[in-house]
Parts: C-alpha cells; structure tokens; sequence
C-alpha cells in the first residue's frame, strides 16, 4: 500500500486596501448599484446618468453613440467624479447593446482617448 502525498500551500497574503484608496471603489459600488435601476429606453439613458451621477458628487460630461469603442456598447456617458482632495476621475457608463443593460466601464486601453477627450472637454468647461 503507498502512503497518499499532501501537499501543503502558503496562501499569499492579500493587501488590504487603505482607507484613502476605498472612495473610488465605494463610489463605484454606489454607481453601480445605483444604475441597475434602470428600466428605461435609449432616449431616457443620459436623463438617467445625469441623476445618478450627481447622487453619487459627479456629473455628466457628454453622451455619445459607442461606435465600436467599447464592446457591447450603444451608448456611452462619460461622467467626473470627484472626492475631496483628490483628483477628478473620468467614468464610463455604457448603455448594452440590447438597450436595457447599464454598466461602468473604467478608462483603459481600449477607451484611453475617449479619456484624453473627456479630459479636455473638462478644460475647457473649466475656462468658460
């Protein structure tokens, strides 16, 4: 008879996040929860947002149509939010290509211009 091996493994250990990083995801997780909400039609999406958005200390930058910018995506709602003392941070909030969906997408890669514009679009808000 053969003795069965055990094999024992080390959990890594997980940082826990700092209280200064917790109000993006909190507000995120206050976003999100917030939007699945919505029982609305395309025309009423940026409407919605705009709400949402202000609920949560943000405000609705512009909507436009996704184009292929983001995957499953018709419409795209860039927002600002911002937390006392520090830096604004650009949002997207997606209307899904079935029209009924809404989620938040953080700027990447893919949408790295749309943030570069959104940024800009703020600039000059700033200016008027």
């Amino acid at each position: 008879m053969v003795a069965s091996q055990t094999t024992v493994t080390k959990a890594a250990p997980t940082l826990l996040p700092q209280p200064g990083d917790a109000a993006i995801p909190m507000a995120l997780l206050e976003l999100e929860l917030s939007l699945d909400g919505f029982s609305g039609s395309k025309d009423e999406f940026a409407a919605f947002v705009r709400t949402v958005a202000a609920d949560i200390g943000g405000e609705l930058l512009f909507t436009l149509p996704a184009s292929g910018l983001i995957e499953d995506c018709l419409t795209i709602a860039a927002i600002r939010y911002s937390d006392a003392g520090k830096a604004p941070t650009i949002l997207f909030v997606c209307l899904g290509g079935d029209g009924n969906a809404i989620r938040v997408e953080q700027p990447g890669e893919q949408t790295a211009d749309l943030q570069s514009f959104a940024e800009a679009f703020v600039g000059v808000l700033e200016r008027i």
